[in-house]
């Protein structure tokens, strides 16, 4: 009888969402307080809208428009459509993007990653009457608070959550050894460095352009008296772009180590079968 074959195992991380496709995507969810201050503009404008509506139904009944009778009928609707109608169409026309959650950097998407859609947004709006308004957002605050992607509980009825739009930018990219030091560099001994020592210089590195032009100077000239001991030979070059060598230096080495390392590895496991010889299969 032929064997079985082995289960798939997919391993899923907890940042990670699992599309249809069995696609993972890398996905990062927005945090508790920006989601909070996200729906509290929410909150704020359907307020704003509702004190609009309440001034032109005072104004139309104090024109004779409307009869006065129906005032209670005009609240009610007015009341629905703010905290209903009007979130479930906002959210179904921009895809999840409501303006207090555009300000934030948010948008409200389905567990899988895709767009959200009417039922979506409308499961969201009836919720949010009972765990926004009726409780003051203290339900909404509760649950948020104990859910890994900061869900409400509209959110896990409706199978939604709300999608950081807005990632940090990059860092530059780390600049290499100066052009005049590049003979240098091919020749110097930067081994020696304590591993603390080097943190420090390379954290200098990092932030030296935002330093002030005193303060700057004075760390690049402590730092490279400390440096210069375990760096031979030392370069005729001021402070500064002395440890800036260094730290390049000793990045693209570190680097070009973990390359063979890991070309090492893949040659030795290119040959090596899924069980030890020997091994009865199973």
């Amino acid at each position: 009888m032929a064997d079985a074959p082995a289960p798939t195992v997919v391993d899923i991380r907890q940042d990670e969402i699992l599309t249809g496709e069995a696609v993972a995507l890398d996905v990062q969810p927005i945090g508790f307080f920006l989601r909070a201050l996200g729906c509290i503009i929410d909150v704020l404008i359907a307020i704003a809208l509702f004190v609009l509506f309440a001034l032109v139904a005072s104004w139309l009944i104090g024109q004779g428009m409307v009869d006065a009778a129906a005032l209670p009928i005009v609240t009610i609707a007015a009341l629905v459509t703010v905290t209903v109608v009007l979130p479930t169409v906002v959210e179904t026309a921009t895809r999840g993007r409501s303006l207090g959650k555009l300000l934030v950097g948010g948008r409200i998407v389905r567990a899988d990653g895709g767009a959200a859609g009417f039922r979506q947004a409308f499961v969201r709006a009836l919720v949010g009457v009972f765990e926004i308004w009726f409780t003051a957002g203290a339900v909404a605050a509760i649950v948020g608070a104990f859910t890994p992607r900061s869900q409400r509980l509209g959110d896990l009825l409706a199978g939604t959550y709300s999608e950081r739009t807005r990632t940090p930018a990059l860092p530059p990219s780390a600049p290499g050894v100066p052009p005049h030091l590049l003979h240098w560099a091919a020749i110097a001994d930067v081994a020696r460095l304590p591993d603390r020592l080097a943190r420090r210089t390379a954290q200098f590195v990092s932030h030296a352009d935002g330093m002030a032009p005193a303060a700057r100077a004075r760390s690049a000239a402590s730092l490279a008296s400390e440096v210069r001991e375990f760096v031979s030979p030392v370069p005729a070059v001021d402070p500064e772009t002395m440890l800036r060598a260094v730290v390049a230096v000793r990045r693209d080495r570190e680097l070009r180590a973990l390359g063979l390392e890991t070309q090492r590895v893949a040659a030795l496991t290119a040959g090596a079968s899924g069980a030890p010889r020997g091994f009865p299969q199973r």
